[in-house]
């Protein structure tokens, strides 16, 4: 008989064990988790609403029992022997791929399955359990899943003499727990203990099977060929005379669906197994289509499909859309220490992106279409890379096969975050079973780049100043140390990547530097976080704060107004900054400060409780954070490095292990200045990663887009930071809470006394413009900047025009060092009094333009935006009849316009500034009108005013 899977997906019911009630309540569907399934039967408060998180504690508690009905259909008389001239009895098998978390399965009253990891998915035969016979005989399936919460406490008890449970969030009984780490709470999401059967269940049948076709493979240097096997692993009962198909196949079109499949390669052979129950087939590929990331060329992909036959007919099947692409990680010397990029197709990467954490706190929920939402948005807002962090979930396909689809690179960790884990036998066990699981579960993906062994694991053997010598290269002594998971990062992890897919990068934590404090900017990657969190260095200090690459940083805002008020019940009450609700759904420590200091510092905050205006102010904060990081790191992109031997470590599992050159003064990039400015040679900052993409919850997060899908303006400043072409604009920065000088050289004393007029003084500022590409190929452009007053709208200079090729790939500086003008009168007498009402200074506002159409542009305003008279700005709106437009203008400089996103409501653009002369064409889809769209900007007279 031919493989068949049927999917136990309804008649399912639920009930609390020993609990007040014996009744069976339904479920509505499985993929579930307690907490979905009590709150469709009403048994709790919705948690997502108000404080009721903290009314459904006892939820983790408990112990819950699923039950569901299943049939097993009677065979016919040639399925039941095999069939097709072939012997062989039929096996039924219950596959479950993930059950959260500890849970004991019975069939019919009989035990079949104990299980203690969520990542982990089973294969149990029950064939001896079973009755056949369809809907006359009727099976029961009963799961009892026990709290992870208590089971989690229970094992620091029993391995407490062994090992140091240390947590930097959270409580330690998570820690040897092999379940999604947030589900314990994080600084951006509840604590909700689930459980349940979180992924699908099926009823297979077979007499043999399909279990896995991939195509290990390699492209060649200079990408002429592409070479490697093609490993179809099988199951079941397979026979002398079986058959497998092994074809690949493309669309002729790449982007048709419907277009002609072009078979490139089909191969029929003996199924004969080697002793990981494979056959391998080589291939070949001349000319092969290639894989590249979004902006630098097409996502092509191939179907990979293995066919099993017995006699004729076909037992089973797999089949899958694989990609090929030849990946380096670049780590050499240069002359800012070693650098830290991604090389795909010879072609470098700059991996601008974001961070993701799990789409929701009930996983069960997320469907396929809202995966691919996700990744739809980052590829829309410019993002080349998504890390998938330590402390959520191994993603689901739906989320992988849209990066695959998009040109979305997958940085993935894997899931340990910031703690110090144990090694004792059995997690090891454990530990390595689902890694290799999930390695060979994506390892077919194109859009998977790297794998990393944790999260900030190593900032906990830091800060508890646990044993590590990186000189120790015995990992059995590292078992018995103080910090026994490096085992597992630096022995176990590489080994299972190394050996289940060879050409895949491995890195053993985020942040790691080869040994270095993980703070150190010079090597590997770094999480940046003296913004917000730290020394809450001012985010006009982005370009002194960047590393070889930023895999974290962040700044947190309000979500958009419609989304605040989605979780309070009761608005008049609660919806205002401060309120109990609105304070409760921010689980950042210590939010309060940091994000007041953010917006006081740099705003005039007006009537702060005013909700409207506040969020506002968060979400520019947040907006300007990105657009002073995302610009500044980019443009430390630089340009290539060339040594004349390199130390690249290319298409390594052990690129940690691999670092020939360590000596920084070998093969050093060299520094130009000219009077066309500076260039850099070599790669100083590889990417960028904000944390984070997205919420699980509805609150007030690092999230630039939250958790209906509704994006931030600090969205849309990545985005323009990440187009393909790009122009930045930078201009001295003068701190005005304390000098940026020494007054006293002994005590190396910082002071507040301040001197506020600096930066109004002539040849007290200057600014720069530069031009960024990814381009592969040079491009020319014009540059053009302006110098617009604050108050008057007017160009206080005449214009500069810039006619120049910008470097493929790279950064072009095309203004460095220009003075600024006086911004106030008889600025040059610093004895002169100080006039603050005719203190004018101007806005910098460049725009780059490629065949006379405008692309990017970008402006640098004095800082803090506080000090300045924002006040009537002259905005206008021209509403197209058809109210999908707007176009937006003013005739004196705005700072940050932003209208009011909503769910099933796309802007796009939003948190842009406004030049005098300029025209912002805005696009406008969804449930609102343009003329009902609601705005806002600094400085105006309303914190939510309507178009019409």
């Amino acid at each position: 008989m031919a493989h068949s899977r049927t999917q136990i997906s309804s008649g399912w019911t639920f009930r609390q064990q020993d609990g007040p009630s014996e009744e069976w309540l339904p479920v509505s569907q499985v993929p579930s988790q307690i907490h979905m399934d009590l709150l469709a039967n009403n048994k709790i408060p919705d948690p997502y609403v108000d404080l009721n998180e903290r009314a459904v504690q006892w939820v983790g508690e408990k112990t819950w029992v699923y039950r569901a009905p299943f049939s097993v259909p009677e065979l016919a008389a040639e399925d039941a022997t095999g069939g097709g001239g072939g012997g062989g009895s039929v096996t039924t098998d219950l596959v479950f791929e993930g059950l959260d978390t500890f849970a004991t399965v019975s069939v019919n009253g009989v035990e079949v399955l104990k299980t203690d990891n969520m990542f982990v998915s089973y294969r149990v035969d029950v064939s001896a359990h079973v009755k056949t016979g369809g809907g006359n005989a009727p099976n029961v399936l009963e799961i009892v899943f026990d709290s992870a919460l208590l089971r989690g406490r229970k094992l620091v008890e029993r391995h407490g003499h062994e090992h140091d449970f240390l947590v930097r969030q959270t409580e330690a009984g998570r820690v040897p727990v092999r379940k999604a780490q947030y589900n314990w709470g994080w600084d951006w999401g509840p604590i909700l203990m689930t459980a349940g059967p979180w992924k699908p269940v099926w009823i297979e049948r077979y007499v043999a099977r399909v279990d896995d076709v991939w195509a290990e493979n390699e492209v060649a240097e200079d990408l002429s060929s592409c070479a490697g096997t093609i490993h179809v692993t099988l199951g079941g009962a397979v026979e002398r005379g079986d058959r497998v198909v092994v074809s690949l196949s493309h669309q002729e079109e790449e982007d048709d669906d419907k277009a002609a499949a072009v078979v490139v390669l089909e191969e029929t052979v003996d199924a004969v197994t080697d002793d990981k129950g494979r056959v391998s087939v080589p291939f070949l590929l001349s000319n092969p289509r290639l894989w590249y990331p979004l902006n630098y060329g097409a996502q092509a992909r191939y179907r990979l499909r293995a066919t099993l036959v017995r006699g004729g007919r076909v037992l089973g099947a797999q089949s899958k859309l694989i990609g090929f692409r030849r990946t380096q990680l670049v780590q050499e010397a240069d002359a800012h220490g070693k650098s830290f990029y991604f090389r795909i197709n010879n072609v470098d990467v700059f991996a601008g992106g974001s961070c993701w954490i799990p789409a929701d706190s009930y996983l069960a929920a997320v469907t396929p279409r809202r995966y691919r939402d996700w990744v739809r948005l980052a590829a829309e807002g410019n993002q080349v890379m998504l890390r998938v962090w330590g402390g959520g979930v191994y993603e689901h396909d739906a989320l992988v096969d849209a990066c695959d689809e998009l040109g979305v690179l997958l940085w993935h960790d894997f899931q340990f975050a910031c703690a110090s884990y144990p090694a004792y036998p059995s997690f090891l066990a454990s530990v390595e079973r689902e890694a290799r699981q999930h390695v060979r579960r994506l390892r077919s993906h194109p859009s998977m780049v790297v794998w990393a062994g944790n999260n900030e694991d190593y900032q906990v053997q830091e800060r508890y100043r646990l044993d590590y010598d990186f000189d120790d290269k015995d990992p059995e002594s590292w078992l018995k140390s103080s910090f026994p998971a490096r085992y597992l990062y630096e022995h176990l992890l590489p080994k299972v990547v190394a050996e289940e897919d060879p050409h895949m990068l491995y890195h053993p934590s985020s942040p790691w530097g080869h040994g270095k404090p993980t703070a150190d900017p010079t090597v590997g990657d770094i999480h940046q976080w003296n913004l917000w969190h730290g020394t809450i260095s001012k985010y006009q200090e982005a370009s002194l704060l960047g590393g070889r690459f930023v895999s974290e940083f962040g700044m947190e805002a309000y979500p958009h107004l419609e989304t605040v008020a989605r979780m309070a019940s009761s608005p008049a009450s609660q919806l205002r900054p401060g309120s109990m609700v609105l304070d409760f759904h921010n689980k950042g420590i210590g939010h309060e400060r940091r994000m007041m200091t953010y917006v006081v510092e740099n705003f005039a905050p007006g009537d702060v409780s005013d909700l409207a205006r506040y969020v506002h102010l968060t979400q520019v904060a947040q907006a300007e954070t990105m657009r002073a990081a995302y610009k500044a790191w980019r443009r430390d992109w630089g340009t290539p490095f060339s040594p004349s031997s390199s130390n690249t470590n290319t298409n390594t599992n052990n690129n940690n292990n691999n670092d020939n050159n360590d000596n920084n003064d070998n093969g050093k990039g060299k520094e130009e200045d000219s009077n066309t400015g500076r260039k850099i040679q070599g790669r100083k900052c590889g990417g960028v990663l904000v944390w984070q993409l997205n919420d699980c919850w509805p609150t007030m997060s690092w999230a630039v887009v939250d958790y209906h899908l509704v994006p931030k303006p600090a969205w849309h400043a990545i985005r323009r930071a990440l187009q393909p072409l790009d122009v930045g604009v930078s201009r001295t920065y003068h701190d005005w809470t304390q000098t940026g000088y020494y007054i006293d050289e002994n005590s190396r004393l910082c002071t507040g006394q301040v001197d506020q007029t600096l930066p109004a003084r002539p040849g007290a500022s200057a600014f720069d413009v530069w031009v960024v590409s990814a381009r592969v190929r040079p491009v020319a452009v014009r540059v053009a900047v302006r110098l617009v007053s604050v108050r008057t709208g007017r160009d206080v200079a005449a214009p500069r025009e810039t006619d120049l090729e910008v470097a493929a790939n790279a950064t072009t500086d095309v203004l460095v060092a220009v003075p600024l003008p006086a911004a106030a009168p008889g600025a040059e007498d610093p004895n002169r009094r100080f006039d603050v009402d005719a203190y004018d200074p101007c806005v910098v506002y460049a725009s780059l333009s490629v065949d006379g159409q405008v692309v990017a542009t970008d402006a640098a305003w004095p800082d803090p935006i506080k000090f300045l008279d924002m006040a009537d700005r002259g905005v206008a709106f021209q509403v197209a009849p058809a109210g999908d437009e707007v176009i937006v203008t003013a005739q004196r400089p705005v700072k940050s316009f932003v209208f009011e996103e909503a769910e099933n409501l796309r802007v796009s653009d939003n948190g842009f500034d406004i030049m005098p002369g300029d025209k912002h064409v805005i696009k406008v889809q969804g449930v609102i009108k343009a003329d009902k769209l609601r705005w806002t900007y600094i400085g105006a007279p309303a914190a939510s005013m309507e178009i019409s």
